[in-house]
């Protein structure tokens, strides 16, 4: 079977080809990502594989459908990228990567809180610099702290047990709450308005879909603590960029930590130094001392990448061999 991969970077390609020996699969790699321009390039294909920036709309799918795709098989776990009825409508399953490393995840989750409350990435530049001053690195304990996490899937639950490590009172929230979890873990779940009014440092954590889309914006921002520290390792447009900034800006988000950007594809996994930078908004978040943004490497852990790797090719090979799809992405109705 061969398979177009899009978006690939050196690493995937190094990844993929060690994991892979024995699946036997024609992978062919490209560093274009996939929309309805690029497509073209898995001609001959029998699946592409695709990432988060990689663009799965109709008229890709469509493309993708005529030069005889049969699979997509995502090798991370959203799939917001994906038209999943425009799949459906042409009979292409998707398939997915459910989980790969929550913990890589929500270890990055944390060194983002911990790097912005003890102001790491500031002392590193002054000390660099031969400014020892303490002037502006204050910080907090975590202890006692109450943190806030929306949505309780696998990488969350991970965060939650290293924040009770910490000594902090975790609240979360989930549409779908597991009672036995917080009784056996001991934190509480509470109402949305709720957990952004007592937190000290919210998490996000949730897949992003109509209901969750811009979720924070203007009216939950102003429902939050003062000087509250937001975390976003799920998707960029669970954040209203702008309404951040307002936020930042009028003091009422003390801090945030970004793996994420809602206009992200442009950016990130590429090295843009020798650009000036046109993305206005993204500009004025990296310039605020008190936010810190990575490129969307939560996951990139050894363990992670092996992971989704395995769990792709293992996917692909179900197909190949017309099994049941264990990670196939359904359509709800």
């Amino acid at each position: 079977m061969k398979v177009t991969m899009f978006g690939t970077q050196p690493y995937d390609r190094e990844t993929f080809d060690r994991v892979g020996r024995d699946y036997g699969f024609g992978m062919v790699y490209h560093k274009s990502h996939l929309n309805a321009d690029s497509a073209v390039l898995a001609e001959g294909s029998d699946a592409v594989c695709i990432f988060v920036n990689d663009e799965a709309d109709a008229a890709a799918i469509a493309r993708l459908s005529n030069l005889g795709v049969r699979l997509i098989a995502l090798r991370c776990a959203g799939f917001n990228n994906v038209d999943l009825r425009a799949a459906a409508r042409f009979a292409i399953p998707v398939v997915r990567v459910p989980a790969y490393s929550p913990h890589a995840v929500a270890e990055h989750a944390v060194a983002l809180l911990l790097a912005l409350n003890r102001k790491i990435h500031r002392a590193y530049w002054r000390t660099r610099d031969g400014n020892f001053s303490l002037h502006g690195l204050l910080g907090y304990d975590l202890w006692g702290k109450t943190a806030g996490i929306v949505g309780t899937g696998r990488i969350a639950r991970c965060l939650i047990r290293i924040l009770l490590g910490f000594g902090m009172r975790v609240l979360a929230y989930d549409p779908c709450p597991d009672a036995a979890l917080a009784a056996s873990e001991g934190f509480d779940y509470v109402p949305l308005d709720e957990l952004y009014a007592r937190s000290d440092v919210i998490s996000l954590h949730c897949p992003l879909n109509d209901s969750t889309r811009y979720m924070i914006g203007d009216v939950a921002i102003a429902q939050m603590k003062p000087g509250v520290v937001l975390i976003n390792t799920g998707r960029g447009q669970l954040i209203h960029t702008e309404a951040l900034i307002d936020g930042l800006k009028e003091g009422r988000i003390g801090a945030a930590g970004l793996d994420v950007y809602e206009e992200e594809a442009a950016y990130f996994y590429e090295d843009t130094s020798d650009r000036i930078m046109d993305d206005d908004v993204l500009a004025r978040l990296l310039s605020f001392h008190n936010v810190i943004v990575t490129s969307h490497q939560g996951f990139f852990t050894r363990e992670a990448l092996d992971n989704i790797a395995r769990t792709t090719l293992d996917n692909l090979r179900e197909f190949a061999e017309g099994r049941p799809l264990t990670n196939r992405v359904l359509l709800e109705a």
